[in-house]
């Protein structure tokens, strides 16, 4: 890399670090932004006060952008988008893409280890010299060098309440971080609990596409392990599966012992202190193509035969009235796995709608909902309905007329957007993954042990009809 920029999401440059000796020029960023902000949850733009669009991604801007330099040839930008902050890693030459990727959403989770979630725009302003010392860690001359947060924390000590006030103060605070790590780099030294316990989530998110009469168009599974471990000393932990042969494509932390997992199909580690991911994998398409979403939801549109003559009047373009209605429920015929100690009906955790209206969208009325509430944002046009906890007995509607700047039913048929859904169910899974021991050596006490299954929703989609 030779240079980090993070944008703000209005495209302000929040952080700029370069690495190589040669200073990036910002109009790379600029050249970024105009591409990004063409079509950006198709509003063209995000104000840093929309608070629906919690997980936006760029339309028209792929991951890696080849920009023209007069001054420094061509460069190449690799972009993620995280908490509505943009981050780009310029390269002067052709790199593994991946390698980028991965080691951008590193910062961004260290970010998040750091400064708590969400590590958005305010967190960043609020954590401008803590930031500069994680990057100047993190990246020596362009290549990742330390990206452990035990390892991280050795070094930079995570900001506090007291420390806000010693940096606002001429006092210099006598305590500092050890600076020293144990022989595993992702281990921090001298770990000790009176209570030791490991907890054990096994995510699976799902992304799909459904039409508008509830049958999947394309389907994926992606699985993730997410640890929370507070043991003392050096243990070494020992995670067998029921069914190892599920799970597909598997990606490890760095405490993982590749070459046991190869022959044996268990996983062997001496885990980091804290929470970690401790791997991610993909279940075998045969399964995620049998996939039976646990919820449905219908939307349709619908426009008035006849322009609104008083409204055009008062504008450049006729208007059309339109209406939407939504019905969201839970099926039982889902093809979830569940667990064994899960007991009553099926029941769904936090459901939610995101409506993104047409972009000719010019006022709406009338939101209309038997369950749970409805917040819109004028300035995205988009609507959240949040409905919390639902089971099969409850049917929730939602309604709702528009007026948009357009007498051509085409032209809005045609930016009708997706509706994307977000749902979780605890103690269920799609794969049917499942643990069948965990054990632990190298240390003589006996830790509390907790292992459950999630599934929620990734990119889950609707269309619309």
């Amino acid at each position: 890399m030779q240079s980090l920029f993070i944008l703000s999401p209005t495209g302000e440059v929040l952080i700029e670090r370069h690495f190589r000796g040669v200073v990036t020029s910002r109009s790379v960023c600029e050249t970024f932004w105009e591409r990004a902000s063409e079509s950006v949850n198709h509003h063209g733009g995000l104000s840093s006060a929309t608070s629906l669009l919690t997980s936006l991604h760029y339309d028209s801007v792929p991951p890696v952008m080849e920009v023209p330099e007069s001054d420094q040839g061509t460069l190449y930008v690799i972009s993620i988008l995280r908490e509505g902050l943009s981050y780009l890693a310029v390269c002067p030459a052709e790199v593994s893409p991946l390698l980028i990727i991965e080691f951008l959403q590193r910062i961004a989770n260290i970010f998040v280890e750091y400064f708590g979630p969400p590590a958005d725009e305010s967190a960043i302003k609020d954590n401008f010299s803590t930031v500069y010392q994680l990057i100047e860690e993190m990246v020596d001359f362009g290549w990742p060098l330390t990206t452990e947060p035990n390892a991280l924390k050795a070094m930079i000590r995570p900001p506090t309440v007291m420390s806000k006030l010693l940096q606002s103060s001429t006092t210099v605070s006598d305590e500092l971080p050890s600076g020293t790590i144990s022989n595993i780099p992702w281990r921090a030294a001298n770990v000790h609990y009176t209570q030791n316990e490991i907890y054990m989530d096994i995510v699976e998110e799902v992304d799909a596409i459904v039409n508008a009469s509830g049958a999947v168009v394309s389907s994926d599974v992606s699985g993730s392990i997410q640890c929370q471990s507070h043991l003392s000393g050096v243990p070494d932990l020992l995670l067998t599966f029921k069914e190892p042969d599920l799970i597909d494509d598997c990606s490890f932390h760095p405490c993982v012992r590749y070459a046991r997992f190869e022959n044996d199909k268990v996983v062997s580690f001496v885990p980091p202190d804290g929470n970690f991911e401790l791997m991610r994998y993909r279940i075998h398409p045969e399964r995620a193509r049998n996939f039976s979403p646990p919820v449905y939801c219908h939307p349709q549109w619908s426009y008035s035969s006849s322009t609104d003559a008083s409204q055009s009047i008062t504008s450049e373009r006729p208007t059309k009235n339109g209406r939407i209605a939504l019905q969201v429920g839970v099926t039982t015929l889902s093809s979830l796995v569940f667990s064994a100690s899960r007991k009553g009906p099926l029941q769904v955790e936090e459901v939610a709608v995101l409506i993104p209206f047409p972009k000719q969208t010019r006022t709406t009325a009338g939101f209309q909902v038997n369950i749970g509430s409805v917040m819109y944002d004028e300035a995205a046009k988009v609507a959240r309905w949040t409905l919390g906890k639902m089971d099969a007995s409850r049917k929730a509607t939602l309604s709702c007329t528009f007026t948009a700047l357009t007498s051509n039913d085409e032209e809005i048929t045609s930016s009708i957007p997706n509706v994307s859904l977000t749902w979780k169910i605890p103690l269920a899974s799609v794969s049917g993954l499942s643990v069948s021991g965990l054990s632990v050596t190298g240390e003589s006490y006996r830790p509390y042990k907790g292992v459950r299954n999630v599934t929620k929703s990734g990119l889950f989609q609707v269309r619309c009809s």
